[in-house]
C-alpha cells in the first residue's frame, strides 16, 4: 500500500534508530556513534555502526546500511509497507485504512476467513493431542524424541479417529461447510455429507513466513494410506511458493538454509539447534521455493535421504538452485538415511561437522555421474571426461569456469590444459560459449579518475552533513551539478536544500531511493571516513583539498563533453572561473 510521504516521515522520526536496533543488536557507545556485531554477516570484531545523529546504520565490514525502515526490511525481510506498519504500531501512529473495491473487499474478507478457520483448526488439533483420544499421537511424537517444548513450538496436534469431529467443532464456532471445504479441511458429497479431510493422524500446521496457518500436513497412525496427507491448494495455500519451517528459519541468522525432504527432519534439526532448516511441502522442490529462499540466503545445503530417490531429488534441486542464482552443497548423512536418524545416533556436534564438510554440488553431480563409468576402461574414462567438459560449459562466467576446470583437473588427475582445451572445443562445437578474446594486458587500474572523483565527492558530502555551517562559506563555489555521479548529485541537491532550511536529515535522504543497492551506497556515502585531524589548520587544508578535487573533477568532466553536450559549455566556463578563485581562497573554520 502507498502511504503519504509526510506520514512515513512522521513514523521514521518517532522511531529512534538506536532504540529500534538495540532490540536486535547489542550496541556500545563509542564517541558519537554506537557499535556492535553486524547482524547481516558473521564477524568477531564490531564493525556495525549506528548513528543517532544521522538516524542511520552502516557496516564497515559488509557495506549494509540504511535507515530504520531499511533495517527492518533487511533483518525481518519485510516489504517496505510491512516495515512502515510495524514501526507505526511501535510508535502508536494510526495508519489510514486501505480503500478496496467491492471485489477486493470480498476477496480479502474471504482470505481472512480462511486464515481464521485454519487457525481454529490448528487450535483444535493442538488441544486434541493433549486429550485421552490423542495419546497415540503424543506417544508417536515423544517416541521420535520430540520434547514438549518442540511440540509446542511447531503447534503439533492430532486428528481423531472420527471422520467428522473437526467439521462439527468448526460449525459450532460459526464457520459454514463451504468455508471449511474451501480451506481444505473437509470434503462434501451427497451420500456422506461433510466429512473431515484429516482423521487418525498426527497433524503438522503449515505456516507462512508471518506465522499464519495456511494449511496442514498429517501423518497417519498405523498402516493406513497415504502415509502423509497434505492440504489441497487453496486461496491461502500454494505449495510451490511456501516452505515448512520458513517462519522460523528466516530469522535464524545463519548464512545458509538446510533444505530437507520432510517435516520430521525439519523439526528434529530445529530441536537440535539448526533453526535454518526448511522442507518442501509434499512436492518436489520448485523454482518458486528457490526464489523464496533467495530472499534470505545465497547458500543452500541439501539434506535429502541418502537412498536412490533422495539422490535423484538432490540432483533435480541442484539445477533449480543454480537457475535461481543460489549455490548448493550436499550433506553426507551416511551411514544414516536422513537427518533425524543421524542426529539421534551421532548428535548435533557431529551433524555440524557434516554441515561444515558439505560437498560442493558440482562435485556431487560428478560423483554420482561417475557411477555410470568404469574408469579403468580407457573408452569409458574418455566419455566420462567428455561429460565433465559438457557440464563445465554450463558456467557462463569465465573466472568461475576456470576455477572449476582447475579444481576438477586436480581431483580427477586430468591435465589442466587438456581439460580446458576439451571444454573450449566442446563449447565452440555446440555453440554453448564463444571463444574468449583476451585483452593484451590483464592488469586494470583500480584507482581510476572516476573512482577518485567519487571518493572526493563522498568525503565532501559527508563533511557537510556533519558540519553544515561550512556550506555558506563554499556555496558560491559548489553546486549539485559538480557531483558527476547521478546518485551523488541527487544527494547533494537534497542535502544543500536541507542545509539552507536549517535541518539536515541523512536518514530522510536515504528514503528518497527505492533500490536497496542505492540505499546502501547513500549510507556508505554518509559514513565516508574523514581524517581525524586535531589541528584546525590541518583540517582547513584537508577540507580545501577535497573541495578543490571535487571542483577539478567537475571541470574536467564537463570539458570532456563539450563536443557532444552544448549544455556543458556554461558549466565548464563557470567551473573554471570558480576553480581558479577557489585555489587562491582560504576557507576558515572559525
Amino acid at each position: 500500500m502507498y502511504y503519504p510521504e509526510e506520514l512515513v516521515e512522521e513514523i521514521r522520526m518517532k522511531n529512534d534508530i538506536v532504540d529500534v536496533i538495540s532490540g536486535y543488536v547489542r550496541l556500545q557507545r563509542k564517541g558519537g556513534s554506537y557499535f556492535g556485531l553486524c547482524p547481516f554477516h558473521n564477524e568477531k570484531s564490531p564493525s556495525f555502526s549506528v548513528s543517532g545523529a544521522k538516524q542511520m546504520y552502516y557496516c564497515f565490514g559488509c557495506g549494509a546500511g540504511g535507515n530504520v525502515f531499511t533495517f527492518l526490511m533487511n533483518y525481518e525481510h519485510y516489504t517496505f509497507a510491512e516495515s512502515v506498519k510495524a514501526l507505526a504500531e511501535r510508535a502508536g501512529v494510526a495508519l489510514p485504512e486501505i480503500e478496496y473495491s467491492d471485489e477486493m473487499k470480498k476477496r480479502e474478507s474471504r482470505r481472512q476467513r480462511l486464515l481464521e478457520v485454519n487457525k481454529e483448526a490448528a487450535k483444535y488439533f493442538y488441544y486434541a493431542l493433549r486429550q485421552k483420544e490423542g495419546e497415540q499421537g503424543y506417544r508417536y511424537l515423544t517416541g521420535r524424541s520430540l520434547s514438549d517444548e518442540t511440540i509446542h513450538k511447531f503447534g503439533l496436534g492430532y486428528a481423531s479417529k472420527y471422520s467428522d469431529d473437526l467439521t462439527k467443532y468448526l460449525k459450532s464456532k460459526g464457520y459454514d461447510e463451504t468455508l471449511i471445504r474451501d480451506a481444505g479441511l473437509c470434503s462434501i458429497d451427497e451420500k456422506h455429507g461433510a466429512h473431515d479431510k484429516f482423521w487418525n493422524r498426527v497433524m503438522f500446521p503449515i505456516q507462512d513466513a508471518n506465522h499464519r496457518v495456511i494449511g496442514f500436513g498429517g501423518r497417519v497412525m498405523g498402516d493406513g494410506t497415504p502415509k502423509y496427507l497434505n492440504s489441497p491448494e487453496t486461496q491461502v495455500f500454494d505449495k510451490s511458493r511456501n516452505l515448512y519451517g520458513l517462519n522460523f528459519a528466516r530469522t535464524a541468522r545463519a548464512d545458509n538454509m538446510i533444505l530437507c525432504e520432510g517435516y520430521m527432519d525439519v523439526i528434529a534439526m530445529h530441536q537440535a539447534g539448526f533453526h535454518q532448516a526448511v522442507a518442501s511441502l509434499g512436492t518436489a522442490f520448485t523454482s518458486g521455493q528457490a526464489s523464496l529462499i533467495k530472499r534470505y540466503v545465497k547458500d543452500v545445503i541439501l539434506s535429502y535421504d541418502s537412498d536412490g530417490a533422495g539422490v535423484k531429488a538432490a540432483l533435480r534441486a541442484i539445477g533449480i538452485l543454480k537457475e535461481a542464482g543460489l549455490s548448493g552443497r550436499v550433506l553426507n548423512l551416511e551411514p544414516y538415511k536422513d537427518p533425524d536418524e543421524f542426529i539421534k545416533n551421532l548428535g548435533a556436534e557431529k551433524f555440524q561437522e557434516r554441515i561444515d564438510a558439505a560437498e560442493n554440488s558440482f562435485f556431487f553431480e560428478l560423483r554420482i555421474l561417475q557411477r555410470d563409468y568404469n574408469l579403468k576402461d580407457p573408452d569409458q574414462k574418455t566419455r566420462f571426461h567428455q561429460e565433465i567438459a559438457k557440464k563445465l560449459c554450463t558456467f557462463e562466467q569465465e573466472v568461475e569456469r576456470e576455477n572449476y576446470i582447475e579444481a576438477v583437473a586436480e581431483r580427477y588427475h586430468i591435465g589442466f590444459d587438456s581439460l580446458r582445451e576439451l571444454v573450449r572445443s566442446y563449447a565452440l562445437r555446440t555453440g554453448m560459449a564463444k571463444e574468449v578474446i583476451r585483452p593484451k594486458s590483464g592488469i586494470q587500474k583500480k584507482n581510476t579518475p572516476e573512482e577518485g572523483a567519487k571518493k572526493a565527492q563522498r568525503l565532501l558530502l559527508n563533511w557537510l552533513s556533519e558540519e553544515p555551517k561550512l556550506y555558506p562559506k563554499i556555496e558560491k563555489y559548489i553546486s549539485p551539478e559538480d557531483f558527476t555521479d547521478e546518485l551523488y548529485q541527487k544527494v547533494a541537491q537534497k542535502l544543500f536544500e536541507e542545509i539552507k532550511a536549517g535541518s539536515v536529515d541523512p536518514a530522510g535522504i536515504i528514503g528518497l531511493f527505492e533500490e536497496e543497492e542505492e540505499q546502501r551506497e547513500v549510507a556508505a556515502l554518509f559514513h565516508a571516513k574523514l581524517e581525524s585531524l586535531e589541528d584546525r589548520k590541518e583540517r582547513e587544508k584537508a577540507f580545501h583539498d577535497i573541495l578543490v578535487s571535487v571542483k577539478t573533477y567537475s571541470y574536467q568532466y564537463y570539458a570532456d563533453r563539450l563536443g557532444s553536450d552544448m549544455s556543458a559549455l556554461k558549466q565548464m566556463i563557470d567551473g573554471k572561473k570558480a576553480l581558479e578563485e577557489l585555489k587562491n581562497t582560504h576557507i576558515s573554520f572559525e
